[in-house]
């Protein structure tokens, strides 16, 4: 027989102010379990890890699965400048010397200020950054360690400047080389995209792909690669692991490169059945990037 669960009191402890705890105490817990950072399950490649000319970074861990390499500073109290500068010159500096590899560069802090918040904004689409606000609890005599993901610019935003101006095309292009039926679906997508988006999206023929953006705008809310027999549609969403199992469970073909970014293929066979989810999974990329 399950018992009751009972109410228990916390109270906030700043580990910044508590003699008992320090930042090595701290990196300590994360590397017994990286899963509390809420990143997954992450190796860890190296601690204090040397930066030549630049000072020694708190933890490298990797997402083998996925190719990727996280940069992460860890800092009691208050973000401040130099911990995010820190913290960005080295992710720089791992992406330089390891390029082989997707390159993230994580800020852990007991307080993510709304200044740090607003320039990292500033940022978007420059810089793969997530920064984890820790709250560390008092319950009784235990310490819990709740972390909070404030900030997540993994999937950046693809610029297709240099595509717009070398590789465009036109919608006669394309329906000669996938036909009418195929480009009917990505018209009935940007129908979809529209029924949230303000300002509206409008379909941007490119040589390679179809971009769904606002008008005169290089960033793409999703990129769609028709071909003959089915539509390819890549979009940047939040929880993309979640999203990949509903998906799946709705008999959607879909595949992600890395986290926060998936791409689904959708046949024109499929599509009504499909459409529902399809919608919901459009419509929250659309307001995300709208964002």
């Amino acid at each position: 027989m399950n018992m009751p669960l009972r109410f228990v009191k916390h109270e906030r402890l700043w580990l910044r102010q508590s003699p008992e705890f320090s930042e090595a105490w701290l990196h300590e817990r994360i590397c017994q379990d990286t899963s509390i950072l809420g990143l997954g399950e992450l190796d860890i490649i190296g601690r204090e890890r040397v930066q030549y000319g630049a000072g020694r970074l708190d933890m490298l861990l990797a997402d083998s699965e996925n190719n990727i390499r996280y940069e992460v500073e860890v800092m009691l109290g208050a973000t401040d400048p130099n911990h995010i500068v820190r913290c960005i010159e080295y992710w720089d500096i791992e992406r330089r010397r390891f390029p082989a590899y997707d390159h993230v560069a994580v800020l852990v802090a007991e307080e993510v200020t709304s200044r740090f918040l607003n320039v990292m904004g500033l940022l978007a689409g420059s810089i793969p950054m997530v920064a984890i606000q820790l709250s560390a609890l008092r319950i009784e005599d235990r310490v819990v360690l709740d972390f909070v993901r404030v900030l997540d610019q993994r999937a950046l935003r693809e610029d297709d400047t240099v595509e717009s101006v070398v590789a465009t095309a036109d919608r006669n292009m394309w329906q000669e080389r996938v036909g009418e039926e195929m480009m009917r679906i990505c018209d009935r997508i940007a129908e979809i995209a529209n029924e949230v988006a303000e300002p509206k999206l409008e379909l941007k023929y490119q040589k390679r792909h179809l971009g769904l953006c606002p008008h005169g705008s290089f960033f793409n809310a999703a990129a769609l690669f028709p071909k003959k027999a089915s539509l390819g549609m890549r979009m940047a969403i939040r929880d993309s692991d979640e999203w990949l199992k509903r998906l799946e469970e709705s008999g959607v073909q879909v595949s992600s490169r890395r986290p926060g970014s998936i791409t689904v293929r959708v046949r024109p066979v499929d599509l009504p059945k499909q459409e529902p989810i399809l919608r919901e999974l459009i419509q929250q990329a659309v307001e995300q990037f709208q964002e």
